[in-house]
């Protein structure tokens, strides 16, 4: 049976309104004065480490600990600030599945992974009322590239479940070939969802485990039976 089940968070559980990017933008343009290659940059399925030293490397800016700190520091204030002005809305069928896993009779540990950093996690969510749902996760904070992220998560759960897991125990869901492919790269069953970065017949071609329009279209049951997904 399924023991863990691992969310990513933009365009799978919430959509901002874009507050994520706005945010970036505004941080490099107040604290470092720049512009430069922003509206280039694509940020569906990236780390937000990744994001700010591309935003570096278009600026000419040195990608030192002290310029992380000094970006991470003020995106998380206008993150926040921009983020209460926002059009933002869960995406479908979040709540549903998220009750109908914990109802489960054996109902498996929830956690996230993800490319933004914990605390730009924790304000996302806590802003949907989602935050508390989910017990640890992955973070942008563990590593700048994703799999890596997940392999951080892997091994978090070893201390949550008091074992390690098998593939087959842990489903991801994400809504971009990056959450299959990070996924992929802890062994784990992946059911991409159609609300983000990907259309549905694009992450069908990376061979996820379940694809699906929304978190509507599959039951609990089906992500957490021990046969193999579809």
């Amino acid at each position: 049976m399924v023991k863990l089940v691992l969310f990513d968070i933009d365009g799978t559980l919430v959509r901002t309104g874009h507050a994520g990017t706005q945010a970036f933008a505004k941080t490099f343009a107040t604290e470092f004065n720049a512009k430069n290659g922003l509206d280039k940059m694509r940020f569906a399925g990236r780390t937000d480490f990744s994001l700010v030293r591309e935003g570096f490397q278009h600026n000419d800016i040195p990608a030192t600990p002290e310029n992380f700190e000094r970006f991470f520091e003020r995106y998380t204030f206008w993150l926040d600030h921009i983020l209460a002005r926002s059009q933002t809305e869960i995406c479908r069928g979040v709540w549903e599945m998220l009750r109908a896993l914990q109802s489960l009779p054996r109902p498996p540990v929830l956690g996230l992974l993800t490319g933004n950093i914990r605390l730009g996690a924790e304000i996302k969510l806590r802003h949907f009322g989602l935050w508390e749902q989910f017990e640890f996760g992955g973070f942008a904070d563990d590593h700048e590239e994703r799999d890596l992220i997940a392999d951080a998560a892997h091994h978090r759960s070893h201390r949550v479940l008091g074992k390690k897991l098998r593939g087959e125990e842990m489903v991801v869901v994400g809504d971009t070939p990056f959450d299959i492919r990070c996924g992929r790269a802890i062994g784990a069953r992946v059911l991409a969802v159609a609300t983000g970065g990907s259309t549905l017949e694009e992450l069908k071609k990376h061979t996820p485990d379940w694809a699906v329009s929304d978190l509507t279209q599959i039951t609990a049951g089906e992500i957490c039976s021990p046969a193999a997904g579809r």
